[in-house]
């Protein structure tokens, strides 16, 4: 792979395993209410830590621990106990912003990478930060020559981390964008005390909006588009010039989103990463991962700031221009493993013979399949609904209580 590094985001246990699914090199998460999602994802508790870091090494993919809201001073024994805690159980590293929180992991040799809240626009913040950190994420601002002009400075002046390496430089390569310089907003907190940079935003910027004239009161509706919520972040078809910029370390966005968010695109990455490398990053290949990553939750796509283009990507809705969506019909009911045998109980809705389902689960992740056969009360038939409680082959393990969902297209696009 080159030493290319996918990060995706992990919001749950479903979304730790769909991740691993999707080939992910790294997890970030949080955990408790001290990170930049703690209030739009489910968070882990601190008692999650050593299940998920097993889960981890199990797979071979590495471990951050996200950690970089504002702190105050009557959170600093808590910021203490969860990097002890971290430390204890052996993550690969924290994500963090704050000096308290960059002093402490310090003191405890636990790996630093540096968030983008610190907004590293230069080379001068790379040497600064080299005395905590082994890796960095750049500002979202930058252009990809800016962030070339780094990563070749790195080289030329051996700029080393703690562990006297070389400093890694990471970027985000997919998912939402906010309107605020790397994410340092204060709308939410002047609106409703509550701070985006405290993992409490409130997303002011993705609503719609009426501006009116004071001297003539004359009222104009912002329609068709949320001017204050760009569209969402997609390189994959510039992913040949983020890895020629140097960048080694390709970070999703979306602690928040769905499992089957978290696999279809980090596969999608990590397949284009592979090609790049194979020599067969094909606008043919680029045209077919566009359209898997359109099928996942999405406010539209653009590829940021990083070809120098002005922002003035909005988005036109406020929610998903996702192609597909999901409907939950049921749950695992019992799993035969000798004959690969799901038996589901339909809560809801109806299922036919060829129709495409996933079956998620915190064990099971993201399973992706299209009904090929149906057995309904002994019988082999072609449709079921609520209340009955079929049974399908499946092509490997799911789990009792897994929630079993159909996929169909979104008919609101």
């Amino acid at each position: 792979m080159h030493n290319i590094e996918i990060m995706s985001p992990v919001g749950s246990f479903e979304s730790l395993m769909a991740a691993i699914q999707g080939g992910a090199g790294s997890v970030y998460f949080g955990v408790g209410k001290l990170n930049m999602r703690a209030r739009s994802s489910v968070n882990f508790s601190l008692d999650d830590l050593s299940k998920i870091i097993r889960i981890c090494r199990r797979h071979n993919v590495k471990s951050y621990l996200t950690l970089n809201t504002v702190i105050y001073d009557e959170e600093l024994h808590e910021i203490r106990e969860i990097i002890d805690t971290a430390k204890t159980n052996g993550i690969t590293a924290v994500i963090a912003s704050d000096i308290s929180v960059l002093e402490y992991a310090r003191s405890r040799g636990i790996e630093i990478h540096i968030s983008t809240q610190c907004n590293i626009t230069n080379i001068a913040a790379v040497k600064f930060y080299s005395q905590y950190a082994d890796v960095m994420v750049t500002a979202r601002e930058l252009t990809l020559e800016q962030v070339a002009a780094i990563t070749r400075q790195i080289k030329e002046q051996d700029i080393r981390g703690p562990k006297g390496e070389l400093i890694k430089i990471e970027i985000f390569v997919h998912g939402a964008l906010c309107m605020a310089v790397s994410g340092k907003c204060y709308l939410s907190l002047h609106n409703h005390n509550s701070s985006a940079n405290r993992g409490a935003c409130l997303q002011d910027c993705r609503r719609r909006y009426i501006v009116r004239d004071k001297e003539t009161d004359m009222e104009l509706e912002i329609d068709n588009e949320y001017i204050m919520s760009p569209k969402d972040l997609k390189t994959i078809h510039l992913l040949d010039k983020v890895l020629e910029a140097g960048v080694t370390v390709l970070k999703i966005e979306g602690r928040g989103r769905s499992p089957e968010y978290v696999k279809t695109v980090t596969r999608c990455y990590r397949e284009a990463v592979e090609a790049f490398y194979a020599g067969n990053f094909t606008s043919e290949n680029i045209e077919r991962w566009d359209r898997e990553l359109a099928t996942v939750y999405n406010r539209g796509f653009w590829e940021g700031y990083y070809l120098g283009r002005q922002l003035g990507e909005w988005s036109p809705v406020h929610g998903s221009l996702a192609t597909q969506k999901k409907i939950y019909i049921g749950i695992v009911a019992n799993y035969f493993a000798k004959s690969n045998i799901a038996h589901v109980r339909m809560d809801t809705h109806d299922l036919s013979v060829g129709d495409h389902i996933q079956i998620v689960g915190p064990t099971t992740g993201v399973y992706e399949a299209q009904i090929e056969d149906l057995v309904n009360d002994d019988k082999p038939c072609l449709h079921v609904v609520k209340g009955d409680n079929p049974t399908f082959r499946v092509s490997r393990v799911v789990r009792r209580n897994d929630k079993v969902y159909k996929v169909v297209k979104n008919a609101g696009l």
